[in-house]
C-alpha cells in the first residue's frame, strides 16, 4: 500500500488529502507517510494555537504540491493532528506524483 491509499478522487474533480500533522517542529515540510495510518506526514513550525498551525499545513502543501494555497482547505481535523485537506481542481494521478516526488527526497 502506497500513497495512493491516503488521496481519494471526489466526483466534483477534487482529491482528498488524508495528512498527519506534527505542529511546533524544527523541520518544516513532508516527514514522509505513515503505512499503518495511510496518511501522509507533514511538520510544520507553528504551534497548534488560534489556527496557526492549519495556515502553516497549507501554506507547506501548496510548496509541496505546486499549487496555489487558495486551491486547498482543511475539511476535517481543524483540532487534531490527522485532517483530511481538500484540493480544489487536481487531478488524482498528478498528485500521487508530485508527492512520490517530493518522498523520494525525503528518504
Amino acid at each position: 500500500m502506497g500513497v495512493e491509499s491516503c488521496l481519494s478522487a471526489t466526483l466534483d474533480g477534487s482529491v482528498v488529502l488524508d495528512i498527519e500533522v506534527q505542529p511546533n517542529s524544527t523541520n518544516r515540510g513532508l516527514m514522509g507517510f505513515n503505512r499503518w495510518r495511510s496518511r501522509l506526514r507533514v511538520a510544520v513550525r507553528a504551534e497548534a494555537k488560534d489556527g496557526q498551525a492549519n495556515r502553516a499545513v497549507v501554506h507547506v502543501l501548496a510548496t509541496i504540491l505546486r499549487l496555489n494555497a487558495s486551491a486547498l482547505t482543511i475539511t476535517t481535523g481543524h483540532r487534531s493532528r490527522f485532517k483530511s485537506v481538500r484540493i480544489e481542481h487536481a487531478a488524482l494521478d498528478e498528485m500521487i506524483r508530485r508527492i512520490n516526488e517530493r518522498l523520494e527526497d525525503v528518504s
